[in-house]
């Protein structure tokens, strides 16, 4: 009996090539898959935060939720953000054991919602609420003299001052009520930095056409940003310009967050848009996060 023949050398390394080959190209396909698949996930989650948002508000008289991430209490005044992330551990949520975990948690439960699935890893969350919704102070958008200070030990400020009011346009909000023009659907309220933010909040100017040193762009979902607005539904943004994408590379260094210990990334130094797309890139988020830029340039898109 004929054994029989057998394949060649050269008719194995086609089909090792051709397996080669198809590898190729599939792999970015599973990529592409997958990040899809993580994309509608985060957006989901931007949602269901938006939603809560909206909630907490709806039952504290249309007053927005104190965004920045902590509870403190001075001078017999108690108030609270909308996450207390000294409950977070750099672990998958670990810290939400026991005490407080934020004004929002009787409507967001679910620790995996804080987090985007792309995030970075050891940040327990990645969400933030932009600054203009009741955050951090950011120079030119609100009243000086209208916030209290509350004297306690350390001496501290509750963060209340109002909003400037440009026209309809309330710069830094306090209360529903307040988001006029533009529309909810183009005020942002929920932004996924991939990372746990430094200062609670995500801070970027009003005044100036420039990124904040402790805020750069977020860059992930296939070089984008995902965000919520205040009707809420939740976007995704590609970002427009190669020099928005390359801003971190070019100048990244590594810090840590006081209370998850966690190393972030920081730009050097606040950083100015050299180009068309990359001011547009940075114009965009200002309109969606004050409703309106507070400056002036020949290269406004």
């Amino acid at each position: 009996m004929r054994k029989g023949k057998g394949f060649t050398l050269i008719e194995l390394l086609m089909v090792i090539a051709v397996i080669a080959l198809l590898m190729a190209l599939l792999i970015p396909v599973l990529r592409t898959a997958r990040e899809q698949g993580q994309r509608a996930v985060c957006l989901s989650n931007l949602r269901q935060l938006t939603f809560a948002w909206l909630a907490y508000a709806n039952e504290h008289d249309g007053k927005i939720v104190q965004n920045q991430g902590f509870y403190s209490r001075a001078g017999g005044r108690e108030w609270e953000g909308w996450i207390d992330r000294t409950y977070f551990s750099t672990g998958r949520g670990g810290g939400f054991g026991s005490g407080r975990k934020g004004a929002m948690w009787p409507w967001v439960k679910d620790v995996d919602i804080y987090r985007c699935p792309r995030g970075r890893a050891g940040h327990s969350v990645t969400y933030s609420i932009v600054a203009a919704a009741n955050g951090s102070l950011v120079e030119g958008t609100y009243l000086p003299g209208t916030g209290e200070v509350v004297r306690g030990l350390p001496l501290m400020v509750d963060r209340t001052p109002r909003g400037r009011r440009v026209g309809n346009t309330v710069l830094r909000l306090r209360r529903l009520s307040e988001i006029i023009s533009p529309p909810p659907a183009q005020r942002a309220v929920f932004i996924d930095q991939a990372q746990m933010a430094r200062d609670y909040d995500y801070q970027i100017e009003y005044l100036y056409p420039k990124w904040r040193r402790e805020n750069p762009p977020p860059i992930h979902h296939n070089s984008g940003v995902t965000l919520s607005m205040a009707d809420g539904h939740a976007e995704y943004w590609k970002w427009k310009g190669t020099e928005t994408i390359e801003i971190l590379h070019r100048s990244a260094l590594v810090g840590r967050s006081g209370s998850a210990n966690v190393i972030i990334e920081a730009l050097k130094e606040d950083y100015e848009p050299q180009t068309e797309d990359g001011l547009y890139d940075l114009q965009r988020l200002q309109r969606a996060t004050w409703g309106r830029l507070g400056y002036t340039t020949k290269k406004s898109p």
